[in-house]
This record gives structure tokens, sequence and C-alpha cells, in this order.
């Protein structure tokens, strides 16, 4: 502690070095104090990982399990964190684990990022949230995202094709809009699993019929002939 000044020591990081050294010399409350010294810094922002990591260790070797609880849910909250939901999870009364565990799935989908919610909700897994979770803000995908997109629509495919469908169509249309030629060949294969998808589609929700996508396709696109050949 001695090496570093009372600025220096503000950081969260550092600070976080300083408390899992005195946790483990089992001075939990100066942990906590060590801690606490760099708690606003913490608050506005930036991304320090083991300060939240060693404050809720702190907590527990406290006997402050609520308290840690508390941590563990913000968390989550801050970064969609499935480790620290699922930690947090762990530790309720039977039966309460589920109520919580909704109450987080409503987080995740309410969160401002859609993607980082996609792949919270693709990645736990709650495909129901997921295919919910485009229906509703399918405008905001990013369809250039094709890391997340693509296993999202794998994922989708069996039970959800409408939803496996509107992803796949999000990938096809950025490609095609902005003439990423590399990727014509990805995008006429999803249009092949978008055909294929279609025939267990009854109801296409408002949304253009696989026919009609395709009519439109040809209307906006017709000289890309790297994407119809491929």
């Amino acid at each position: 502690m001695r090496r570093y000044s009372e600025a220096e020591r503000a950081n969260p990081a550092i600070a976080a070095a300083i408390a899992e050294r005195l946790l483990a010399a089992d001075r939990s409350q100066e942990a906590l104090v060590t801690l606490d010294e760099a708690d606003s810094a913490f608050r506005q922002g930036g991304y320090w990982p083991n300060w939240q990591r060693v404050r809720i260790e702190v907590l527990d070797a406290l006997g402050r399990s609520s308290d840690a609880q508390e941590e563990r849910w913000q968390a989550f909250e801050r970064g969609l964190d499935a480790g620290y939901l699922r930690a947090h999870l762990k530790r309720l009364p039977d039966f309460d684990d589920i109520e919580a565990e909704e109450r987080a799935l409503g987080v995740v989908s309410r969160h401002p990022s859609v993607h980082q919610a996609l792949a919270f909700l693709i990645d736990w897994p709650a495909l129901d949230r997921a295919a919910s979770l485009i229906m509703t803000r399918i405008d905001e995908l990013d369809g250039n995202d094709y890391g997340l997109l693509t296993p999202a629509a794998d994922a989708l495919e069996q039970r959800h094709p409408l939803a496996a469908t509107l992803v796949l169509r999000a990938m096809i249309d950025l490609s095609l809009d902005a003439a990423k030629y590399k990727r014509y060949g990805h995008a006429a294969r999803h249009l092949q699993t978008c055909e294929h998808l279609a025939r267990r589609i009854d109801n296409f929700a408002g949304h253009s019929t696989h026919a009609n996508y395709v009519e439109d396709l040809k209307r906006r696109h017709p000289r890309k002939s790297g994407f119809w050949d491929a």
C-alpha cells in the first residue's frame, strides 16, 4: 500500500489489487475500506472488472451476503454479465431463482444494445426471448454484425423460423445495399436458407413473404450478378 499515493489508490484497478492482498491476509475490513476509496472512480464508468469481483469476495468474507448479492445483480445489469447472474441465481432459495431469472431476462430484453441483448439470450440460452427480441426490435439489427447474427439464425431456425429469417434478411440486405461483393456468396446461401424456412412459416406477421421478398430484391438489385449467380 505504501507504494502508491492516495491519488493512485483511488484507481479501481490498484485498489482491487491491494484489497485482494488484504483479503488473503484475513484483513477483510481493511480491504473494504481500500475498495471504498476507489468507489467514486468506479461508479464514474470505465472497465474495472477486478474491483467489482474483489468487492463481492470481500462482502462475502465479511458475512454481508445480501450486499454481495446486490453487487452481483448490479454487475449483471451493468454489462449483461452472465457469470454474475448465474452466481446470483445459484445463491437464491429454490423457486426464487426462477422468478429472478425471469426478471433478469426482462432486463436483457430492454437493454439499449439489441446486439448485446441478443448475444446474451442466444448464449444463456433463452431462445424464446431471443425470437421475441428480434420480432420487436428488428429495425435495430445491424446486418454487418454477421459474427453474431449468423450463429443466432442457426440457433433459432429450428423453433423460430420467422425470427431466423428476419436475421438472415438483415445480413442479405446489408450485403447488397452496401455492395459488399465479397459477401455475396454468403448472402446467396442465406437466401436459400430463407427459402427452406419459408416452408415452415404459416404467418409472416406483417413481414414480406419469401416470394415477395425475393421480388423486392430483384427490383432493387437486378444487376448484382455476383449474388444472383452464386
